[in-house]
C-alpha cells in the first residue's frame, strides 16, 4: 500500500512503497515506477512520431493526473482522518498540537491519582465512542512525561484509554495552561497549601483557560456521553436560571469565557465551594441574560450562548443522585439527554457498579462504555473471585 512520505524538496510530497529498501537489491516495479515520476514528472522529448508523441504525452498526463489526485487524496485522510495516522507517533506529540486541531473534549485530573477509576474510564470511554471524529483530551496533574510509559504496564485503566485512537493523555501543567490568561497572576500568588477546596479551584480555572485558548467541550469526569452535543457555544443548566461548569462548549478566545476567568481573580474566595465554579458561570450570565425558568425541555438562548435544558445533562438532580446505582422496574431512556451527570462529588460512601447488579449506572456502562465495563468491572470481579478460591 502507498503510504505518504517527505520527499528531499522541501513542502513537496510523493508516494512511496514501504518495500522500497535500497540494500542493494533491484527495486521493485513499483519503485522504479515512482522515481521515474519524481525525477522526470514532465518530459521534454518524445521519440518521433507525432502520433506517437501525443498518445505518450497523453499517458504522462494521465499518469500525473492520478499522481496527484493520489496525494490531494492522502491529504485529505490526514485532515479529515487525522487520528488514523496517530498511533506510530503518538507519544512525540504535544499537546498543544492536539488541542490547535479544534473541537477536542477536555478532562481534568487534578488530584495525583494515577490510575482513573473505572467512572473516569467510562466517561473517557463513552466520549471516544460518541465523538470518533474529535480528540479526546485527559489531563493528569500527577502525569508526567517520564512516567506515562510505565503507567500503561501498572493500571489496566491507564492502558484501556491510551489504546484508543483519538484519545490522549497528557501531564497537567497549570503554570503552562494559564499563560496569557488573567489566572496567571492569580495562580503565582495563591498558596495552595492553605486552600480547602484546591482540587475543585484548580480544576475550574484549568479548564476555562484550556477552552478559552483552545475552544471545544469540557466535560467532568463523571459524565457519561450518550450522544453527540450539536450545539458549539453552551452552557449547561443544573436548574432553572442556574448554570453548572461540569459541561460546556465555546470556541476558542470567547469573551464570555475571558470575562469569566477577570471575574474568578476579581470575586476570588477559595472558602466557598462552587464560587469559581458554578456560581461564577452563572453570576457571568446573569450579567448578560435575562434568565427565566425553564417550563419544559425547550432550550433558551442569549448572545449566542444556548443555555441548555437540564435534561440535556441533569435528568436525574443532585438530590436523587443515589438513583444511578438502583434497580429501576423500568430504565428510563433519556431521550432529551446528550450525557448524564452522576454526581460523583455527591458519592460519600463511594457506590461503585457491580457486575450482574442491574442497577441503572451498570446498565450504562454496558451501553456506552462496554470495554470499561468488561475489563475494569467483570474482569476484576473475577479475578477477585478466582483469588478468593486460590486463598481457600
Amino acid at each position: 500500500m502507498l503510504q505518504t512520505v517527505w520527499v528531499s524538496s522541501p513542502g513537496s510530497w510523493a508516494l512511496r512503497d514501504p518495500d522500497c529498501h535500497r540494500d542493494g537489491k533491484q527495486a521493485s516495479w513499483k519503485c522504479r515506477f515512482v522515481r521515474s515520476i519524481i525525477q522526470h514528472p514532465c518530459p521534454r522529448h518524445y521519440p518521433r512520431g507525432p502520433r506517437k508523441a501525443r498518445m505518450l504525452k497523453k499517458i504522462q498526463i494521465c499518469l500525473c493526473f492520478f499522481f496527484l489526485s493520489g496525494i490531494l487524496y492522502e491529504i485529505s485522510l490526514l485532515s479529515s482522518f487525522f487520528f488514523s495516522y496517530m498511533p506510530m507517533s503518538r507519544q512525540f506529540l504535544t499537546p498543544e498540537q492536539i488541542l490547535n486541531l479544534g473541537k477536542s473534549i477536555i478532562f481534568l485530573e487534578t488530584t495525583e491519582r494515577l490510575e482513573p477509576p473505572p467512572l473516569v474510564s467510562c466517561s473517557v470511554e463513552s466520549a471516544a465512542r460518541i465523538y470518533q471524529d474529535r480528540p479526546i483530551i485527559l489531563f493528569m496533574k500527577g502525569l508526567t512525561n517520564d512516567t506515562a510509559f510505565d503507567l500503561n504496564f501498572r493500571y489496566a485503566a491507564f492502558s484501556l484509554l491510551s489504546s484508543m485512537k483519538n484519545v490522549f493523555i497528557f501531564p497537567l501543567q497549570m503554570e503552562t495552561v494559564f499563560q496569557e490568561t488573567p489566572l496567571l497572576q492569580w495562580y503565582n500568588q495563591v498558596v495552595p497549601e492553605q486552600e480547602k477546596n484546591w482540587i475543585h479551584i484548580s480544576s475550574d480555572a484549568s479548564r476555562l483557560a484550556l477552552i478559552w485558548k483552545y475552544g471545544g467541550i469540557y466535560m467532568d469526569t463523571d459524565v457519561i456521553s450518550i450522544r453527540p452535543i450539536p450545539e458549539e457555544t453552551f452552557l449547561a443548566a443544573q436548574k432553572s436560571q442556574f448554570s453548572s461548569n461540569g459541561i460546556f462548549g465555546f470556541p476558542a478566545r470567547h469573551k464570555f469565557i475571558w470575562d469569566c476567568m477577570e471575574n474568578f481573580v476579581l470575586k476570588y474566595n477559595g472558602k466557598i465551594w462552587g464560587n469559581q465554579g458554578p456560581f461564577l458561570m452563572t453570576r457571568m450570565l446573569k450579567t448578560i441574560c435575562n434568565l427565566t425558568d425553564f417550563k419544559g425541555t425547550e432550550d433558551h438562548s442569549c448572545q449566542n450562548i444556548s443555555f441548555l435544558n437540564p435534561q440535556r445533562f441533569y435528568p436525574i438532580p443532585y438530590p436523587a443522585w443515589g438513583r444511578y446505582y438502583t434497580v429501576w422496574d423500568k430504565s428510563p431512556n433519556f431521550n432529551h439527554s446528550y450525557a448524564l451527570h452522576l454526581w460523583n462529588f455527591m458519592n460519600h460512601n463511594r457506590k461503585v457498579v457491580v457486575a450482574g447488579s442491574n442497577t441503572l449506572a451498570e446498565k450504562l456502562y454496558k451501553a456506552y462504555c462496554p470495554t470499561t465495563y468488561k475489563d475494569l468491572i467483570q474482569n476484576a470481579e473475577l479475578r477477585d473471585f478466582t483469588d478468593s478460591d486460590d486463598d481457600a
